[in-house]
């Protein structure tokens, strides 16, 4: 008997059927073999799998990053998946990030504003939301210590050279969509940007049962 894959919400299922992995280079697929091999052995031991994407301001890639993880940990039915994001520098959760997790299907929710606003974020009826917003990797919203840190930026792969805390370090870095901020091709670039991670964290869990 197989037993069906939990429930995101529509549009995010309609996104997921969209996503090709053999897109995915070999060169690619080496630098997401560590993380993976970082959550089978946590599966094999029954451990918590604590995730803390990471990049210089907290407000794009590192975003997208935890929240697709979260997302795709919850369908792959890998239980005792956190997932969360931090920066060297705390900033603001960027506006155009928020649009484009709403173009695909996530429900979104403001909870509190100001110059670094926080937001609800669901993927499915019956999950808590995660929580999102800026802070520093350090912050106390984040796992002190038996984490995985995934480097989502190469500022701050290289700018960060010490992880407190981190049992294991991962970069897995991102072109940032800032760089088209402003420009009529904003909207696209974000949404590739968030495609690409989505399709390779899908990879990524995807290998873990297999």
């Amino acid at each position: 008997m197989t037993t069906k894959r939990p429930i995101l919400f529509p549009e995010i299922e309609n996104v997921l059927k969209t996503i090709n992995t053999e897109t995915i280079s070999n060169e690619r697929k080496d630098s997401l073999q560590p993380l993976i091999d970082f959550i089978k052995t946590k599966v094999s031991n029954s451990g918590k799998i604590r995730l803390n994407f990471i990049c210089t301001h907290n407000s794009r890639r590192s975003h997208l990053s935890q929240i697709w993880a979260q997302a795709l940990a919850y369908y792959f039915k890998i239980n005792n998946v956190q997932c969360y994001s931090g920066g060297t520098e705390r900033t603001a959760l960027f506006s155009l990030v928020v649009e484009t997790l709403l173009s695909s299907g996530f429900k979104i929710k403001s909870i509190s504003e100001g110059n670094n606003p926080v937001y609800a974020i669901k993927y499915s009826e019956n999950e808590h939301p995660i929580i999102g917003f800026s802070k520093t990797l350090d912050d106390d919203f984040n796992p002190k210590s038996a984490f995985a840190a995934i480097m989502t930026c190469s500022q701050a792969d290289g700018g960060c050279p010490f992880i407190a805390g981190a049992e294991k370090r991962i970069p897995i870095t991102y072109e940032d969509p800032k760089q088209f901020d402003g420009t009529p091709l904003q909207t696209e670039k974000y949404k590739q940007t968030s495609l690409q991670i989505a399709t390779e964290l899908y990879y990524v869990f995807s290998q873990i049962n297999s």
